[in-house]
C-alpha cells in the first residue's frame, strides 16, 4: 500500500536542499515524464490532440481542488493577466481596496488603469477596511512576502455587508490550503509553486453568471467551438467561464496535469499537515538560535527579519531559500523533510 511517504519519494529526487516553494516548486518524475512526452509529440510531427486534451483535464482537476463545478473555471497564463481582466471589469471611479505590499501582479493592474480609486490597508484590519462605496476587494490568501494568511471568512462577510465584490489570489495557498472558490466573486492561482507544475499555467474561478467580467482578451480559443472561431470575430462565446481562457501554452499544461494527479492522491489535508510540521519545527529551532521570525501562524512559509543577506552563502552551500525585502523566507512543501529543516538551522547557526 502506497503511504504519503513512499509517493514522495518516488516522485523527487532533488540534489539540493530545496526549502523555495514560494518562488517555485519542485516538478515531480510523473511531470516530467509528461513533459517528455509531450516535447516528444510535437518534435515527431504527431497531432497535438492530446495536449488540448490536457488543459481540460488540468480544468476538472482544479476545479475539484476549488471545489467548484469546472464551468467556473478558466485557463489562462499568469495571474496579472487574470487581474487586468477584473480591473477591466470595473467602472470609472470605482474603488479597489488591497492589502499593503500585497503582490504586484494582484495590485498593479488596478494601478495601471488610471481612473480607479485603490486604497490599501494592513492585512490584519483589511476587513475593518471595506466601506459604503468599495466595489472590489482583492487581496492573497497567503503572503507571497512573509507568509501571512488573510481571514479570507472575515473578509468576505465584510464585502457583502457592503455590496463589494471580493478577487482572492490563491497562488501560495492553492495545494496545501484548502480553496473555497465558491465563497468569493473572482480566485485565481498560478500552479508552478505549490501546485507543482511549470511555468505558464493559471485559473481564474468566476461566478455562474461571469459576474461584471468582459472577455476583452478573447482568442480563438475562447469561442463555444473553437475550431470554428479562428477566423474574424468569435460568432459564439464559450458559455462557461472558458470565454475567459487564453491560447494555452501547451508543454505547460501536459505537466500540470500529471502534477495535479499527485496533488490529489496526496490529497490537501495530509500535504498541510505536513508542511506546517516542518515549519514550526523550524520557528522553534529559530527561538532557540535567538531569531523571531514574522508571525505568520498556520502557514508554511517563514520569513526572518535581517538574514537575507545570508541567501548566496546558503545557495552556495546548497540550501535554496529566497531573499526578501531583506528577510530570509523559507518554505516547506511536500517534498521537504526534518532533515532540511536541521540543515538550514545548523547553517544558521554557524
Amino acid at each position: 500500500m502506497e503511504t504519503f511517504e513512499s509517493l514522495v519519494r518516488a516522485e523527487f529526487t532533488p540534489k539540493n536542499t530545496f526549502l523555495n516553494t514560494a518562488s517555485s516548486g519542485l516538478l515531480p518524475a510523473r511531470a516530467v515524464a509528461a513533459l517528455d512526452a509531450a516535447v516528444r509529440l510535437r518534435a515527431e510531427g504527431r497531432p497535438l490532440d492530446p495536449l488540448f486534451a490536457d488543459v481540460e483535464t488540468c480544468r476538472a482537476a482544479y476545479a475539484r481542488l476549488a471545489g467548484v463545478p469546472a464551468e467556473r473555471v478558466a485557463a489562462g497564463a499568469t495571474v496579472a493577466l487574470f487581474s487586468s481582466l477584473v480591473a477591466a471589469s470595473l467602472p470609472p471611479g470605482a474603488e479597489v481596496l488591497t492589502a499593503d505590499d500585497d503582490f504586484t501582479s494582484v495590485l498593479n493592474p488596478f494601478h495601471a488603469r488610471g481612473d480607479l480609486k485603490v486604497r490599501s490597508a494592513p492585512l490584519e484590519g483589511l476587513a475593518d477596511a471595506v466601506r459604503p462605496g468599495t466595489a472590489l476587494v482583492a487581496v492573497s490568501a497567503a503572503q507571497s512576502a512573509d507568509g501571512r494568511i488573510a481571514d479570507l471568512p472575515a473578509l468576505r462577510e465584510a464585502a457583502r455587508s457592503h455590496g463589494a465584490r471580493t478577487y482572492v489570489d490563491f497562488s501560495q495557498a492553492a495545494g496545501w490550503l484548502p480553496v473555497e472558490a465558491g465563497a468569493y466573486d473572482y480566485t485565481v492561482a498560478i500552479t508552478f509553486k505549490w501546485l507543482l507544475g511549470g511555468h505558464g499555467a493559471a485559473f481564474l474561478t468566476a461566478p455562474e453568471d461571469f459576474g461584471d467580467l468582459v472577455p476583452v482578451q478573447a482568442g480563438w480559443t475562447a469561442g463555444e467551438n473553437p475550431w470554428d472561431s479562428c477566423y474574424g470575430p468569435v460568432a459564439e462565446l464559450a458559455h462557461s467561464a472558458r470565454r475567459f481562457d487564453t491560447t494555452p501554452a501547451l508543454f505547460s499544461w501536459a505537466g500540470l496535469r500529471a502534477s495535479l494527479t499527485l496533488v490529489e492522491e496526496l490529497g490537501v489535508d495530509a500535504v498541510r499537515a505536513h508542511d506546517l510540521a516542518l515549519a514550526d519545527r523550524f520557528r522553534a529551532g529559530l527561538a532557540s538560535l535567538g531569531h523571531e521570525p514574522l508571525p505568520a501562524p498556520g502557514s508554511p512559509i517563514v520569513s526572518v527579519p535581517g538574514l537575507g543577506r545570508l541567501q548566496p552563502e546558503l545557495s552556495r552551500a546548497g540550501i535554496e531559500v529566497s531573499n526578501r525585502a531583506g528577510n530570509l523566507r523559507a518554505s516547506f512543501h511536500l517534498y521537504n523533510t526534518a532533515a532540511d529543516v536541521d540543515r538550514l538551522l545548523d547553517a544558521l547557526s554557524g
